[in-house]
């Protein structure tokens, strides 16, 4: 799966007149260090830009399946296609753009929003990375009947609506960080429908 997001991004990238360097998978039990602080099972997978790693915890993806109602290979290619987004999010600049805009906004509430739109965008990506690996000319992993649908119920169930009403037992839209189940749902299927990174711009529009 690594391997295919990497020949995928490899080309996007040369489109840009760019080099693109894949990141490192590391994969733990329980708890790890890494340069963003303690990576824990409970956080799920996560993308640290400090060191260009993405963590990912197997168990994961039980929780996935059972917990979310998510089961597949395709909904667990879709989780770490968002983490490799978050990292070709990193090589371009925007990673540490909206860090920066994050910092000097005046409140929560926009600063969450920025957030929101860095995980749609890798969301956005990941449906990129889907779209060129379906393509017999670039990637290395062809989908099948029912893999996208995978995918798309990965993204409700991860979506913060749904996890607050599972847990809180209500919704909070200005406390969200990720996007809600039909904002990752729409963006991850633009991703795929244009293969274009181009079409993943959540920083200049609505949501």
């Amino acid at each position: 799966m690594v391997s295919s997001t990497t020949d995928v991004w490899k080309a996007e990238f040369s489109k840009m007149n760019r080099t693109y360097q894949p990141p490192r998978l590391v994969i733990y039990e329980q708890a790890t260090g890494t340069q963003c602080g303690l990576g824990q099972a409970a956080m799920g997978p996560f993308y640290c830009p400090r060191d260009n790693r993405v963590y990912l915890d197997l168990q994961f993806f039980n929780e996935l399946s059972s917990r979310f109602g998510a089961p597949g290979d395709f909904a667990q290619a879709y989780v770490l296609a968002h983490e490799v987004g978050h990292h070709v999010q990193q090589l371009l600049g925007t990673g540490d753009q909206v860090r920066r805009a994050q910092e000097q906004s005046g409140n929560r509430a926009e600063a969450n929003r920025y957030s929101v739109a860095l995980e749609l965008q890798a969301d956005c990506y990941a449906g990129v990375w889907a779209a060129h690996a379906d393509d017999a000319s670039g990637g290395r992993v062809a989908l099948e009947a029912g893999d996208l649908q995978e995918g798309l119920r990965a993204a409700s169930a991860v979506g913060d609506d749904t996890l607050q009403r599972e847990t809180r037992g209500r919704v909070v839209p200005d406390s969200f960080t990720h996007g809600s189940a039909e904002q990752r749902q729409r963006w991850l299927l633009k991703g795929y429908q244009n293969g274009d990174i181009k079409a993943c711009d959540t920083l200049n529009g609505p949501l």
